[in-house]
């Protein structure tokens, strides 16, 4: 299994930080946090950090002294960590010294936590460290790696590992009719119990958790996903 990536978190506001933080672990990286200066020093200065975060409680002349000595080597070198800024939305000289100083990514306060993280996704995929396997719903976005659901309202739910076995099943057999037996075989239940009719239940609970009307139900014969137009061939 690969190692999961290093996100740095360099004097983030701490309510900005835990939800961050929260976002990225259940996404699978692992989140390391520097309040000071100093602190940021010496946890930059171990390496194996693929991207860092800079908040804007640190000031931008310290925040690109970090940028200049640890950044700018990043990307698909794998050399050095990408590095996002966050700046206040008047400060458009320190924006843009910042991006000519080799900044992956400057972003403005207040920000959108999730918005936060999926820009931290994105760069660790043309790193080559991306670890999201997104499937585009009508309503809701999901990451089958870390089995979160992430709705267009922005709450976010927690697959089961049955029901990621089972939407791979699908995902793996679009407009196919799978039968009972099919199911069975391929993503058994969670528990011994649950057999023939106890498809359908579980069937019904993952259209609710997933808020999608692509998996149909067939009388008489299955079940079959019929994938949304981003699906087709």
């Amino acid at each position: 299994m690969a190692a999961r990536a290093v996100i740095a978190l360099v004097s983030v506001a701490e309510i900005v930080a835990t939800e961050l933080a929260d976002h990225l672990d259940r996404r699978g990286h692992d989140v390391r946090q520097a309040r000071q200066p100093w602190e940021a020093e010496s946890l930059l200065a171990g390496g194996g950090i693929d991207v860092v975060v800079v908040g804007d409680s640190l000031s931008q002349a310290e925040g690109r002294d970090l940028l200049r000595r640890h950044g700018g080597q990043g990307g698909g070198s794998g050399t050095g960590p990408d590095f996002i800024l966050i700046c206040r939305p008047a400060d458009l000289l320190d924006k843009v010294l910042a991006l000519e100083l080799g900044a992956a990514d400057v972003v403005e306060s207040p920000l959108n936590v999730r918005e936060l993280a999926a820009r931290v996704g994105g760069l660790l995929s043309r790193r080559g460290r991306g670890t999201q396997e997104l499937i585009v719903l009508e309503n809701a976005t999901v990451d089958l790696r870390s089995a979160i659901v992430m709705h267009r309202s922005g709450t976010e739910e927690q697959l089961s590992p049955g029901q990621v076995a089972l939407l791979r099943l699908f995902l793996a057999s679009p407009r196919k009719v799978l039968t009972r037996d099919d199911i069975i075989a391929a993503a058994p239940a969670e528990n011994a119990d649950a057999f023939d009719r106890s498809i359908d239940s579980r069937i019904v609970r993952l259209r609710r958790k997933l808020d999608t009307e692509t998996i149909t139900t067939i009388r008489g014969a299955g079940y079959r996903f019929d994938p949304p137009q981003q699906f087709a061939d």
